[in-house]
């Protein structure tokens, strides 16, 4: 029977550590995740999702603040880990990754080598990809580059966004895991150098101006762009009387050429009661669902009863 360390944070990897504490071939020893954050107006402390399932499980929790300390590995060690799973958690030292004596695996939400980096659901909408999937890969020094184990493909719906991806992919890298890590403990998992291509996009980190919407784009590259970052960290652009709206739902409109032909990029139209667009490189950008600041999140046409484009 595996002794297996299971390191996480966010909700993506819980059905992982799930899944592992259902294998009768192995036994989680114990979990490794973030320290307790302030959240939430009152900014009380707030266990991980990962913390919160592995107390449910009666399963030890370590939170170290930093991976390098000589008593957090010292604490891991004793746990005598074969394997360790490793999902949505942050870069771990060579002396972490390398001290069970099967090494260190990780589930990575993209069809590895493509995306490797911090945010590969968000990128691969935002590209208008319509295939993606999930990796499990031995963890090497260079972030994302270690000997492929499996992948499983996965489709991407036109109405899928952020929130309705990570969701199935959460599920199908659980999935994976478990079927690594099986083959892991029957000595048959495959090992594949990454191959290296020209073509492989990178997956950084979003940042906030990413969300900020550039009007000299396409219209169906700005839908795209809009479904990479809703429900967050949202797409955004400023309003005529300088503020701010945020997008969660967007559709290409092409112009008429009598009725509304279009204007340059940037312009903004409404007829005050059915719709707000905005003017791309080519075609309309029809705002569907959005949120004004300060203000909740509503379909345009509810917007419009109390709203008038200055």
């Amino acid at each position: 029977m595996l002794n297996i360390v299971f390191m996480g944070t966010p909700d993506f990897a819980v059905p992982t550590l799930e899944s592992l504490l259902a294998w009768p071939g192995g036994r989680v020893v114990a979990v490794v995740t973030a320290p307790d954050r302030p959240a939430g107006r009152g900014r009380q402390l707030q266990a991980s999702a990962v913390k919160v399932a592995a107390e449910a499980h009666g399963l030890s929790v370590l939170q170290p603040t930093n991976l390098k300390s000589p008593e957090f590995q010292a604490e891991l060690k004793a746990y005598g880990a074969d394997l360790q799973v490793v999902v949505a958690f942050r870069m771990l030292p060579e002396a972490v990754w390398n001290m069970p004596r099967l090494g260190s695996i990780n589930i990575h939400a993209s069809l590895l080598p493509q995306y490797r980096g911090a945010a590969p659901i968000n990128w691969a909408l935002m590209h208008g990809d319509t295939e993606t999937g999930v990796t499990s890969f031995f963890l090497r020094h260079e972030i994302d580059t270690g000997d492929l184990i499996l992948q499983d493909r996965v489709a991407i719906a036109p109405e899928d966004d952020f929130g309705s991806l990570y969701n199935k992919l959460k599920v199908a890298g659980a999935a994976l895991a478990r079927r690594s890590v099986e083959a892991i403990a029957a000595g048959n998992a495959p090992s594949t150098p990454q191959e290296q291509r020209d073509d492989l996009r990178a997956a950084p980190k979003i940042q906030k101006e990413t969300g900020r919407l550039d009007f000299t784009r396409p219209a169906a590259e700005l839908v795209n762009w809009v479904r990479g970052l809703s429900p967050v960290p949202t797409a955004f652009a400023t309003l005529p009387d300088d503020r701010t709206i945020k997008i969660f739902r967007a559709q290409a409109v092409a112009p008429d050429p009598v009725a509304q032909p279009l204007a340059a990029p940037g312009t903004w139209a409404s007829d005050g009661r059915h719709y707000l667009r905005v003017a791309a490189a080519d075609a309309w950008l029809d705002l569907l669902d959005v949120q004004l600041e300060g203000k909740k999140r509503l379909p345009v046409k509810e917007l419009l009863l109390g709203f008038k484009l200055q």
